[in-house]
């Protein structure tokens, strides 16, 4: 079994379209760890600001497939792929980690980039797993996520319930 975390983001019908993301990883993969959904405002293009938020699993799923069935979870939720790169998401859901595999793997690069530059990645994941090892750079995500210069990114958390269960609470 491969340890998966991933990034799942939505600005447009958010609380919606997050838990029917979440609907559906739950229903390919089982139990889920779930960080605090964090809001932010949108990075690299004018749009209204996003829910994101990070997801851990378990998976016997090769990269390929877990690309595969994760873009047809979004698919079944709107996604639209015509539009421009930075631009509005229904749902979208990155592969951050796969174990501690390094490289470009059956069209998905590891560890995502992201993880290093926007906050609405790494803080989530740092809440999830403190004590994970960035594959490349061997340093903790909490670590990273001290080291992180929180002016670059706004976020906040929110309060959010899935399935009947909050899992989610804005800072006072």
């Amino acid at each position: 079994m491969a340890q998966v975390y991933v990034s799942i983001g939505s600005n447009i019908e958010r609380e919606h379209n997050i838990a029917a993301g979440l609907d559906g990883l739950a229903e390919s993969f089982g139990e889920l760890t779930l960080s605090s959904v964090f809001e932010s405002e949108a990075v690299g293009f004018a749009g209204d600001h996003f829910y994101n938020l990070v997801a851990g699993f378990e998976t016997t799923l090769a990269v390929g497939e877990l690309s595969r069935e994760i873009k047809a979870i979004e698919d079944r939720n709107g996604r639209c792929r015509q539009g421009p790169k930075f631009s509005g998401r229904t749902l979208d859901i990155d592969i951050l980690t796969y174990d501690d595999v390094c490289g470009r793997v059956e069209g998905v690069e590891l560890p995502r980039a992201e993880i290093l530059f926007n906050a609405f990645v790494l803080q989530p994941l740092a809440e999830i797993a403190p004590q994970g090892l960035h594959p490349l750079n061997g340093l903790s995500y909490a670590a990273l996520w001290q080291q992180y210069d929180k002016q670059k990114q706004r976020l906040w958390a929110v309060d959010f319930v899935w399935q009947g269960r909050s899992f989610s609470r804005a800072k006072v």
